[in-house]
């Protein structure tokens, strides 16, 4: 499903490796497309011109030196402003942390550049990563390059809008709610989730960190293939000494489980736009035609454990995001957002009642674990509804409460822990990118991937992304 214009990471690499091309030249074709989409999209907030070239002819007199680059030799990536790079301060999209340059670079950042990959930017995002549209006070918005008049999803469209337009061939983003895989869906593109603790995610320093973001949120990777997608995974994965829920862990191969496929068509009896419904079909096809039996399904528990994940991530932000706590306020957006999210999820008020929904979570992961030994993997919506206009979380509780009504199946994902990949099914009749994603079990990113090739395949290539027509909005 790569779009035909725009090369892989992998045959980028390839290229790369082989001397066909070279990094530098890699990179001057990124910084021509930046220069040219960046403007119009705001995609990305810092773009690393000279630290990028001079990276990428540090690859080439590798090849030139007989050494080995990496298997990522002179891809150009992007990387989101929550996830440390030591050329530009990591703002997490607040203006309070804009000088916050870090010490060092994230460890799956220095994995990725010791594998040969080039950063080339700065992926935008919304304070703190916590809204399902991108736009804050001290970047501005992100726009979808399909239609200005859609939101691009959050929390990493930045990163997603770049691979999408070839800014970047790979964006490094992160899912606590669905920020790599919403701002996937609403750009065409591949994101994925990897299962907690097999990606690294910041370090532990001396601040504690909010349980939820323990548990449900990780880091990932966004490209325009499955491929990309599972060839920067495989660099980023791995036990790292600086984050304590990290581990090296088997994979579990499609051939160790049943090639069995459980579709869920309306997650929790939610209408569903039939654009998506038609997207989801196209999936369970492509399935079906590489040989995995289908299975009409209803996640066990799946409200619970969406209403779960929202009244304890509430519970948490109320706390971890508090001024008083931060030394000044959140950006406007942001600010609205937490007010009408934190409004209509009800965050628990006692001790009591966070701990019981903590221990309720073993309940619901033992009957989706049972589930999963018969129905290894699970296809669904992203979003049951299309991209909606930009700011479509914003308005009052009964905007959040449409907001997340419409990602059950997305959260759940989060709330267990599960691997899951978001890709592109072709194209809607309103002109967008249609998209599923695949839940696997525990450490089963290589099933999720395997079964994701098989639905790229079978849905065919999207038409490059150009320009979008629509005004911006104001």
């Amino acid at each position: 499903m790569t779009p035909t214009a725009l090369p892989s990471a992998v045959d980028i690499a390839a290229a790369v490796r082989r001397g066909e091309t070279t990094a530098v030249a890699v990179v001057e074709a990124h910084l021509d497309r930046i220069a040219h989409r960046n403007g119009d999209l705001n995609a990305l907030t810092v773009v690393f011109a000279g630290r990028a070239r001079a990276a990428a002819a540090d690859v080439d007199a590798a090849i030139a030196d007989g050494r080995d680059p990496g298997p990522l030799a002179g891809v150009p990536v992007s990387v989101k402003e929550n996830i440390d790079l030591t050329w530009s301060a990591t703002t997490s999209g607040w203006r309070g942390l804009a000088d916050a340059v870090p010490a060092r670079d994230a460890t799956i950042v220095r994995r990725l550049r010791a594998a040969g990959a080039v950063p080339i930017g700065r992926g935008n995002m919304p304070d703190f990563g916590m809204r399902w549209d991108t736009d804050n006070d001290l970047f501005g918005r992100t726009l979808n390059p399909w239609d200005r008049g859609r939101s691009p999803g959050g929390s990493s469209a930045g990163d997603a809008v770049a691979a999408a337009t070839g800014m970047s061939a790979v964006g490094l983003g992160n899912d606590f709610g669905g920020s790599l895989r919403l701002p996937a869906y609403a750009a065409g593109i591949v994101g994925m989730r990897p299962t907690r603790g097999r990606v690294p995610r910041a370090a532990v320093q001396d601040r504690p960190v909010a349980l939820t973001l323990q548990e449900f949120s990780v880091n990932g990777p966004l490209a325009r293939s499955v491929d990309d997608v599972g060839l920067a995974l495989d660099v980023m994965s791995g036990w790292d000494a600086d984050d304590p829920v990290s581990l090296d862990a088997p994979s579990l191969r499609a051939d160790d489980v049943p090639r069995r496929v459980g579709v869920v068509r309306d997650p929790g009896g939610a209408p569903v736009d039939r654009d998506v419904a038609a997207g989801i079909e196209r999936a369970a096809e492509a399935l079906r035609r590489a040989g995995w039996e289908t299975v009409d399904l209803d996640p066990p528990l799946l409200e619970e454990a969406a209403v779960l994940w929202r009244r304890l991530s509430c519970t948490d932000m109320l706390i971890s995001l508090d001024p008083a706590a931060l030394g000044q306020p959140l950006g406007r957006s942001a600010t609205a957002f937490l007010r009408d999210s934190t409004a209509a999820a009800r965050p628990y008020e006692t001790a009591r009642e966070y701990a019981a929904a903590w221990a309720r979570r073993a309940v619901i992961a033992a009957e989706w674990r049972r589930l999963q030994t018969e129905v290894p993997l699970i296809l669904g919506p992203v979003s049951t509804t299309r991209m909606r206009e930009p700011d479509y979380d914003l308005g009052g509780t009964s905007a959040a409460d449409e907001a997340w009504r419409a990602l059950w199946l997305t959260v759940a994902a989060n709330f267990l822990g599960l691997p899951a990949l978001a890709l592109p099914t072709g194209m809607g009749g309103d002109g967008m990118p249609t998209g599923v994603q695949l839940i696997g079990p525990p450490f089963g990113e290589a099933i999720v991937l395997a079964a994701g090739r098989a639905v790229e395949t079978g849905a065919g290539p999207l038409p490059v992304v150009s320009a979008a027509s629509v005004a911006p909005p104001d």
